[in-house]
């Protein structure tokens, strides 16, 4: 009996080619789409789980508990010392760790610009690094280096690459003592290509260990026995004992927590961007599979009303309820199991795509035993869902009146009406979220920046050959005539670091202790990057007074509350060039350094004339960028001949700060426009389907003189009405849920009326689009071919 179930399914599918192609590919679609939004969740909930030692590595975070609440994960290098050294009872390994950064790696034949950690030897037992070549010890020598598999074969191609020397930003020749493999792309570590001794990085330099300067992070593997809430208890106070004040608390973070708990406000945990877009993407997928699935039953429901009389001759020879119960299960089990499949390749085809999109680097799970149980589970269930009104309502009618009349559709219909008022309601609401993402994003592009980024190269200057170039290196390349001014900062400009508080000024409240974004630059820095300057003047080396000046940025005079700035004298608890006191000579406007949806920083800018670490070029427009380029870079060549330099355009670096948005912005858009898609497969077949229904009324309308545009009415009239009401359902339900997507940007877009006019009016074109296709195939053939018919 099952194997006659089958085949008369078979059957009953090679002979509706149409509708079963949109049934079987509607639903394929969804479940594709599920598919690959399922595997990007498990990958984000796995983060770092390639790690062996995950449960038990921790970071070491800090609050401060003065003024403004904050968490901070930047620590002094003494305080790594400390924990190593007095606490052997709770952890196992104690690493300090630069935060990562570019540098410049040569051998003989070919340099990189690659991404490295600089960090304490126990790292790679920590980090339970998989060795290619060499053991977990390639830390222990002060002049050694471990790369990545990719990076070795890139510097070393088929040769050996364990005890090679590369030199470092032309400043460190290090032997390469291990190779290790990749780290996978949800690892926090993934962007490091090499890791080296933090101790080669800070050699002789008191910024290693000391309670003054916080630029390092910390790392420890706990001891198996220790629970981490006893241990973050016990290190508490431990940076209270140690500096001028007592502001701060410390705490472990689980490595469980680094990638989707990672965000604090006010010091206590909230709900981080990557873990919001777990739930975005999660309930888009689940729309998506919801869209196709109401495809799937609606074209099931709209078929089956036609098989009344099949299911009375059935029940004259001698079916029972059971049996044909199971007849269409197995039809609809039959319908899945197809879709699931082709939804399997369509997914495989799709992975490529959806990685470089994501930046991921997910595989099909072909030996995850879970990820097949599920799919079975969810085969079933759809079969069941979809297969349940033919399955139950159908044969559950009387021969009798089956075979002289057809069963009342009423109630049918009405349920496939509020299926499509789902389907769209769900449609136009992500159309209306592609439009709002769309338009955040371009709010903050078009936010104004504070300087011009347009024609302005970046070099990080920090090898020892650049010491006491500078200004031989700006005349030079000025002389060149593509360059308009140079000068030195030490931080880049499109990152926030050298956070720093201990600053006091005329009128401070006692208790307030704010962090200010401090920088030093050359004075010919704002020149350079083209700031704004509001009030005052700018750095000149033609005053004797300016190595006391400091400029203010429009935020930092408002968190000091101070109305008149210029002239104001600012005290440091700390020396910057070894001066404590300074005098305002100017207020510039803010500058968005960090992310472009979150509001400047207050900063504070120092002028130096000592060497710093990043060197800003601010090309002249009319020059080509690559033109100009190889014309800096025979000036480098000439004047440092043995030291690679890496450019960078500040312009292509800000952008990268868009990329979590954007990737947002065309997945949403991609899945709005399969939603439509799969919505117009249903409303096709239904379109078909009703016009087929109603082809007698249309021949005897037209006989009686009934317009085309009159019967294009008729049939389209019913679909229109319904995506009005989805309009008007989807529009209050998409504002609430993106208005508290941009309540988590603190600079973000309003929510216009006439984003819900378009996506609205879009998925009504797009719906009476696809209907008339149908409506007109229908009504542009002849009446007598309506009355002919059976």
């Amino acid at each position: 009996m099952l194997r006659h179930h089958f085949l008369s399914s078979f059957r009953y599918l090679q002979r509706n080619k149409i509708y079963s192609l949109l049934n079987i590919g509607g639903l394929a679609a969804g479940i594709s789409i599920a598919l690959l939004v399922a595997l990007w969740i498990n990958d984000e909930l796995s983060f770092n789980k390639y790690h062996e030692n995950y449960d038990r590595v921790v970071k070491v975070l800090r609050k401060n508990t003065q003024g403004e609440i904050s968490v901070s994960d930047t620590h002094v290098g003494k305080l790594g010392e400390l924990l190593n050294e007095d606490y052997p009872s709770l952890f196992k390994h104690v690493v300090l760790a630069s935060s990562p950064k570019q540098h410049v790696l040569s051998t003989n034949e070919k340099t990189f610009t690659q991404t490295g950690i600089f960090i304490q030897d126990g790292a790679p037992e920590l980090l339970s690094l998989k060795m290619k070549k060499g053991s977990w010890d390639g830390l222990k020598d002060l002049n050694s280096i471990m790369l990545s598999e990719s990076l070795a074969t890139k510097l070393f191609g088929d040769k050996d690459p364990i005890n090679q020397f590369i030199k470092v930003n032309a400043e460190w020749t290090l032997l390469v003592t291990g190779v290790y493999e990749d780290l996978p792309k949800n690892s926090s570590f993934a962007e490091a290509s090499f890791f080296s001794p933090i101790e080669r990085y800070y050699k002789d330099s008191p910024r290693l260990y000391n309670w003054r300067v916080y630029s390092m992070n910390i790392y420890a593997e706990l001891l198996p026995n220790v629970d981490i809430d006893v241990a973050s208890e016990t290190i508490e106070q431990l940076m209270n004992q140690h500096s001028e004040k007592a502001e701060s608390a410390l705490f472990f973070q689980p490595m469980s927590d680094w990638h989707l708990y990672s965000s604090f406000e006010n010091g206590s945990r909230v709900m981080s961007e990557s873990l919001k877009f777990i739930w975005f993407y999660g309930l888009i997928g689940t729309f998506v599979l919801l869209l196709a699935c109401i495809n799937f039953m609606n074209l099931s429901t709209a078929k089956s009303t036609n098989r009344a009389k099949e299911i009375g001759v059935r029940k004259v020879l001698g079916s029972k309820r059971s049996q044909l119960v199971y007849y269409f299960l197995s039809e609809s089990i039959i319908n899945t199991f197809l879709a699931f499949l082709l939804s399997i390749i369509v997914a495989i085809l799709l992975l490529p795509w959806f990685n470089d999109l994501a930046y991921k680097s997910i595989k099909f799970p072909w030996a995850n035993l879970s990820f097949w149980l599920y799919a079975l589970i969810f085969i079933g269930a759809t079969s069941f869902i979809a297969g349940s009104y033919p399955a139950i309502y159908l044969s559950s009618l009387a021969p009798t009146k089956t075979l002289k009349r057809k069963p009342s559709k009423k109630r049918v219909f009405n349920l496939r009406k509020v299926l499509v008022v789902v389907q769209y309601t769900i449609s136009i609401s992500l159309i209306i979220g592609t439009l709002v993402v769309r338009k955040q994003i371009e709010f903050a592009k078009n936010r104004s920046l504070g300087y011009n980024q347009q024609g302005l190269l970046t070099v990080n200057s920090k090898s020892p050959d650049f010491a006491g170039k500078f200004e031989l290196l700006r005349s030079n390349l000025i002389s060149t005539g593509v360059v308009s001014e140079v000068a030195e900062a030490d931080h880049p400009l499109t990152t926030i670091r050298g956070n720093n508080n201990g600053f006091d000024w005329n009128g401070r409240p006692e208790e307030s202790n704010p962090m200010f974004n401090t920088v030093m630059v050359s004075p010919e820095y704002g020149k350079t990057v083209g700031w704004n300057i509001i009030e005052g003047r700018d750095f000149s080396r033609e005053f004797s007074s300016n190595r006391n000046s400091i400029i203010l940025s429009e935020s930092a005079v408002k968190v000091m509350g101070l109305e008149n700035p210029v002239g104001e004298r600012i005290r440091s608890r700390y020396d910057y060039d070894g001066k404590t006191e300074f005098t305002v000579i100017g207020v510039i406007e803010d500058m968005v350094k960090e992310s472009p949806f979150d509001p400047p920083m207050p900063a504070i800018i120092f002028p130096s004339e000592n060497d710093m670490e990043w060197l800003f070029i601010r090309l002249n427009t009319a020059e080509k960028t690559a033109s100009a380029i190889n014309k800096i870079d025979k000036v480098f060549v000439s004047i440092l001949p043995n030291t690679p330099v890496s450019y960078e355009l500040t312009e292509d670096v800000y952008s990268l700060k868009f990329q979590a948005e954007e990737r947002l912005g065309k997945l949403v858009g991609f899945f709005s426009a399969l939603a439509i898609f799969i919505s117009c497969l249903g409303l096709f077949g239904m379109a078909s389907y009703m016009a087929e229904k109603r082809s007698k009324e249309i021949g005897i309308r037209k006989v009686l003189g009934a317009s085309t545009e009159g019967l294009w009415v008729l049939l389209s009239k019913d679909f229109g009405i319904l995506i009005l009401i989805a309009c008007l359902i989807s529009s209050p339900l998409a504002y609430n849920v993106l208005d508290n997507w941009l309540q988590g940007y603190e600079v973000r877009t309003e929510l216009s009326w006439w984003l819900f006019v378009v996506a609205g009016l879009s998925a009504v074109l797009i719906t009476l689009a696809s209907v008339s296709i149908q409506t007109f195939k229908i009504i542009l053939k002849t009446p007598l071919s309506y009355l002919k018919e059976d």
